[in-house]
């Protein structure tokens, strides 16, 4: 018999970047009284690792508990970006229920549409939480319209449409149904969630039956998998099978040495737990996503979705440039292999692959900012290596054509920009779906372009709008080969000798282009300095002092002025590097070279 267990709520978070998803769990964990009163709290707790703090963005998503009354409601943290979207697809599955946060400027925005789809498409109850109410620009009525379009657009059901809203500013940690007077705290939106999210329902007399949806790692006990009990429940030393819904031949005994339960930021160890329970199970070596852990007597897999394939790849070489090993703490290719199979245990969209050389591995994400962030951890950890230009990954269809992964791209710029960013994306073969105008002077444009017409746009886009436009992508899918693209119209200036640069040999090689190093700085032959303002490659030498003789002093070389050197960022440089350069990544320094550096070899290959 299925019942319903109603002392717990299981609810995910979701939302587009920057709508206010982590800020609100944040404050649902203090007035639930899970920090001490005289405990200080970081903001944003959820977001664990440097980059997600730094960056404001949510990478992996998290687990978490409170107590509400006499319900425990287990909250899941979902990521906003397109490229960890294979999260937030597999968490929907832990859940009865989401909360939309959208902005109360913002609206309705590109990824609420790509991340609302999913959870409407499981039948998840939705409450809509309209955030940021207390900004002075909000907006609040328009939104509650521009969400149920949305809503209609994705075809959701009646029950789905006659959903709750709540307006909170996480910030000041208040919610209200009522967008004109503001409430005192969370109370509102912890009731909603009460009432409106169904309890979960399972058999506690049947067969155990529990989802693998995330993995977790940790050095000491190994990989941990994550999951709801959907039927009977689970217990320490208990012996499982673990089968799978597309293996169907996987069947292999193991048993659970520790169980736990999520209480606040903690994992708190439980010796059983029943139907409804999000459970962490250590001590299986090779548990995966998507696994389920049965009884022995009934072993019948949950089907899950299979995870997206990734579309984009780059090449992590060891680094033999003349400055290598100087900077880092693992240079060696053994180094390299492992930290990049370590990888594997936690994130399930990447791919590495050995190749016929032991200095290189080819590695395969969801995008660019899936490997930037990849590459900027493994920098802070201490290891030096180089990258190649990020390259598609094609296929063919059944008629044998080539086929290629496109996005669908939403860009709002403002009115006098939008010319030049049509005539931009026309150029990397992007399709114009639609062109509308959005609120306070701006042209909201709707492309479909391959993916690779979108390596290296951004900054150019950030350029071109005055750091005023927001372009936002969702993949869609392949398509037909849409043909070559030019990419950059500009050549490279290039370092002629090794030493370290002289302001007399930057002033010289100035004129021709943009520097990206300043005096002081270690140069080999064949790294890239800088850009040139032409289409071809120019050696120039840095290094180069002038000569003193009687008549010239060296007074004079101070009155030589620098134009200060553009420093490229991490994602800078991976959109600036061409096929035949790398980009060297080590803790101190991020430098652009050529493949081959000897210059008579490089024009030689360029011949052929």
């Amino acid at each position: 018999m299925k019942q319903a267990r109603e002392d717990v709520r299981n609810i995910a978070i979701i939302a587009h970047v920057d709508h206010g998803k982590t800020t609100l769990v944040d404050e649902l964990l203090k007035q639930s009284g899970v920090f001490r009163d005289n405990q200080e709290v970081a903001e944003r707790v959820m977001d664990s690792n440097d980059i997600e703090r730094e960056r404001g963005i949510t990478i992996l998503s998290k687990n978490t508990a409170v107590m509400y009354k006499n319900t425990k409601i287990n909250i899941i943290d979902t990521p906003g970006h397109a490229d960890f979207g294979g999260e937030v697809e597999r968490v929907l599955k832990m859940v009865n229920g989401v909360i939309l946060v959208v902005d109360a400027f913002e609206g309705a925005m590109p990824q609420t549409k790509f991340v609302l789809r999913k959870a409407l498409e499981l039948k998840l109850p939705v409450i809509v939480c309209i955030n940021k109410i207390d900004r002075p620009e909000a907006r609040p009525n328009e939104v509650i319209d521009e969400v149920l379009e949305l809503f209609l657009d994705l075809d959701a059901s009646e029950e789905q449409l006659d959903c709750p809203f709540v307006f909170a500013s996480a910030k000041a940690g208040i919610a209200s149904l009522d967008p004109d007077e503001p409430g005192t705290n969370m109370e509102p939106l912890f009731e909603t969630i009460v009432n409106y999210i169904p309890a979960p329902e399972g058999d506690p007399e049947a067969g155990t039956q529990v989802l693998i949806s995330t993995i977790d790692y940790n050095e000491y006990v190994g990989r941990i998998g994550v999951g709801k009990v959907d039927n009977g429940s689970v217990k320490v030393n208990q012996e499982v099978v673990i089968v799978n819904h597309h293996e169907p031949d996987k069947q292999k005994k193991v048993k659970i040495s520790k169980l736990y339960e999520f209480d606040g930021l903690n994992k708190v160890e439980v010796k059983e737990a029943g139907i409804g329970s999000i459970v962490a199970i250590s001590g299986i070596a090779d548990i995966h996503i998507g696994d389920t852990l049965c009884s022995p007597e009934n072993p019948v897999p949950i089907p899950f979705q299979k995870i997206s394939e990734p579309t984009i790849a780059m090449h992590f070489l060891v680094n033999d440039s003349p400055l290598a090993g100087q900077e880092g703490k693992y240079v060696t290719s053994r180094h390299l292999r492992d930290r990049l199979f370590r990888e594997l245990n936690t994130d399930v969209s990447l791919r590495v692959e050995e190749t016929e050389s032991t200095e290189s591995y080819k590695v395969s994400g969801r995008g660019e900012l899936h490997l930037s962030v990849l590459i900027e951890n493994m920098r802070r950890e201490g290891y030096e290596f180089a990258v190649s230009k990020a390259e598609v990954l094609y296929h063919t269809d059944e008629n044998g054509n080539k086929t290629e992964p496109m996005e669908l791209a939403y860009i709002d710029v403002p009115d006098e920009f939008s010319g030049s960013v049509i005539e931009k994306l026309s150029q990397r073969k992007g399709e114009l779906r639609s062109m509308g105008s959005a609120s306070g002077g701006y042209t909201r444009l709707e492309f479909s372009i391959p993916s690779r017409g979108l390596i290296g746009y951004r900054g150019e886009f950030m350029t071109d709008t005055k750091g005023n436009g927001i372009i936002n992508t969702i993949f869609d899918g392949y398509g037909p080969y849409k043909g070559d693209i030019q990419y950059r119209k500009q050549g490279s200036l290039i370092a002629f000798e090794a030493g370290e640069a002289i302001t007399y040999g930057l002033y010289n090689a100035q004129e021709r282009g943009t520097l990206f190093i300043g005096p002081g700085e270690k140069v080999y032959s064949g790294m890239v300095i800088g850009q040139n303002g032409r289409g071809e490659d120019i050696e120039l030498n840095v290094c180069k002092k002038k000569q003193l003789t009687n008549t010239r002093s060296s007074s004079a070389d101070e009155a030589l002025r620098l134009t200060p050197p553009k420093v490229l960022s991490l994602e800078q440089a991976l959109e600036f590097i061409d096929t035949d350069e790398l980009l060297e990544v080590t803790p101190e320094a991020l430098r652009i070279r050529k493949k081959i550096l000897d210059p008579t070899m490089r024009k030689r290959a360029n011949m052929k």
